[in-house]
């Protein structure tokens, strides 16, 4: 800024200079060595006097202002930061999947976030206390200390980045470019064509087949594009979870549960098993609860008025009373049918009919987990002591995309994602999975107990990686498939000649 105005105030002319000029004695030391040391002209000499005592005084000035100046960004957060044990209030309805986008956040960061109580979506947010808050009156909104925010994005950002150094919002440049990446494709590609196949089919819009056409295959598009990512990926960003992967997975969570059933998300396995390995983290389940996809698309609204609804408000609000009045035994005789009809039993899982086994099952986890030493000859004898034929099938398995298993971490985060979805057979089932191979591509091989002899049809239809693997079921008259089954109990390494990059078990 200085080097910009050495022209005009050193202009012989100029009023700067020529008030220097009339007062010789103003202190500075450098004006006094140019004066001894320079001969030249009497106007240089004074000028180039004057500029060394502009310099000297700007330092000073420069010193002062740094010392005045406002606080660095980086001060700004932490003082924002000591702050977070003050809890922010997020305006929004329990169940809004755009503020569980900020409160999946907070239970990563820290930050205290809590909902506004009361809160009722088309009333609260049509108050005039409310719309000074945001003028337009959207949902979610968070008041903070230094005033209100609104849109989601935005206020997951925030609370993020309340916390430094956090690992949500990347530790590189290009991690930061890419998590914002993969957060607006989550809303311009996946959350906008949702909400376009979403508002006909609840009777939010004019449902129009053509523009539902349009906003299906945008979405398909958009997922298979997110399916080849996560091929090779299990985060979005790098190897732990990123903002990107909490918004995205919020966007996801609304299809799942609302539109997009198994036939159709089955296209792509690994969206699945993103999706299933986010929500079922401690964090996103605390905030989520149990997710459950949709069985069915609901069917599109009648485009038909119900015809007088007046007329039938009224009659039931001119006789309410004579008709309690005449039958007043009528209630309780219909009450006392209602509690007798209420209490209808659950229904018995299949294989809870099944003729008694010999063989329980929690006796041999128990011995499986017990045995530290002699393994083969006290676990491996244990079991085949137990083993009951009659009551239990043996499986193997293989995983039918071994040419995709490159990637270590993410071969071992697929495996786990299978075991921990499989939690709905733990009480029917007893399983070993093999990750083998030193070198990429991985093979991933398993050896599952069910009961009953065939695998259960309720695991089949709940559990989509089952579609993934090749199912055969072991001949115990063989006895090579008899000593396949005590290798991959025994976690027997080389396996089939290859060594065992990890071996995961399922009790």
């Amino acid at each position: 800024m200085l080097a910009g105005c050495i022209p005009v105030f050193f202009h012989p002319g100029s009023a700067y200079v020529q008030y220097l000029w009339h007062f010789p004695n103003t202190p500075s030391k450098y004006s006094v060595h140019i004066r001894k040391r320079y001969q030249g002209p009497k106007v240089a000499t004074k000028t180039l006097a004057v500029y060394c005592l502009l310099l000297s005084h700007s330092f000073a000035s420069l010193v002062l202002s740094r010392k005045n100046a406002p606080p660095h960004r980086s001060q700004v957060r932490a003082k924002r930061f000591s702050a977070k044990a003050m809890a922010l209030v997020l305006h929004a309805g329990k169940t809004n999947k755009n503020a569980f986008k900020t409160l999946i956040v907070a239970e990563y960061t820290g930050v205290k976030v809590e909902l506004a109580p009361d809160f009722e979506m088309g009333v609260t947010n049509k108050t005039p206390e409310y719309l000074k808050l945001n003028p337009i009156g959207k949902v979610p909104l968070l008041e903070t200390p230094d005033g209100p925010i609104f849109e989601s994005n935005a206020i997951a950002r925030y609370v993020a980045r309340l916390k430094a150094d956090n690992p949500l919002i990347g530790s590189s440049l290009i991690d930061y470019a890419h998590i914002e990446q993969w957060i607006d494709f989550g809303s311009l590609e996946i959350d906008a064509n949702i909400i376009s196949w979403y508002r006909p089919r609840f009777g939010y819009a004019v449902y129009l087949p053509p523009a539902e056409e349009a906003a299906i295959s945008a979405l398909k598009r958009a997922l298979g594009a997110l399916n080849t990512h996560l091929a090779s990926n299990t985060y979005l960003v790098g190897h732990f979870v990123t903002l990107a992967d909490i918004i995205v997975t919020c966007n996801l969570f609304f299809g799942f549960t609302k539109l997009m059933t198994k036939s159709f998300t089955s296209e792509f396995p690994h969206v699945e098993r993103y999706f299933w390995t986010l929500v079922n983290q401690p964090k996103f389940k605390k905030v989520l609860g149990d997710v459950k996809q949709t069985e069915s698309v609901p069917p599109v609204p009648s485009a038909k008025k119900p015809s007088q609804p007046k007329e039938t408000k009224s009659k039931a609000k001119e006789e309410p009373k004579k008709e309690a009045k005449k039958e007043p035994a009528k209630p309780k005789a219909e009450a006392a049918e209602e509690v007798e009809e209420a209490p209808k039993p659950k229904p018995k899982n299949p294989l809870d009919l099944l003729p008694p086994s010999n063989m329980v099952l929690d006796d041999w986890k128990r011995l499986y987990s017990n045995t530290k030493t002699n393994f083969r000859e006290v676990a491996i004898k244990g079991f085949w002591d137990m083993y009951d034929p009659e009551g239990y099938s043996l499986w193997f398995c293989e995983y039918k995309y071994n040419d995709e298993n490159t990637v270590s971490f993410v071969t071992l985060n697929k495996v786990g994602g299978f075991l921990q979805r499989m939690d709905l057979a733990r009480k029917y089932a007893f399983g070993k999975m093999l990750v083998i191979g030193s070198e990429p591509p991985f093979k991933v091989k398993g050896l599952w107990l069910f009961r009953g002899q065939e695998i259960p049809p309720f695991v089949m239809e709940e559990c989509y990686d089952m579609e993934l693997y090749n199912w055969t079921k072991v001949d115990l008259s063989d006895e090579n498939q008899k000593e396949r089954v005590n290798q991959m109990i025994e976690d027997q390494e080389p396996f089939e000649g290859e060594a065992l990059l990890d071996a995961k078990c399922f009790k």
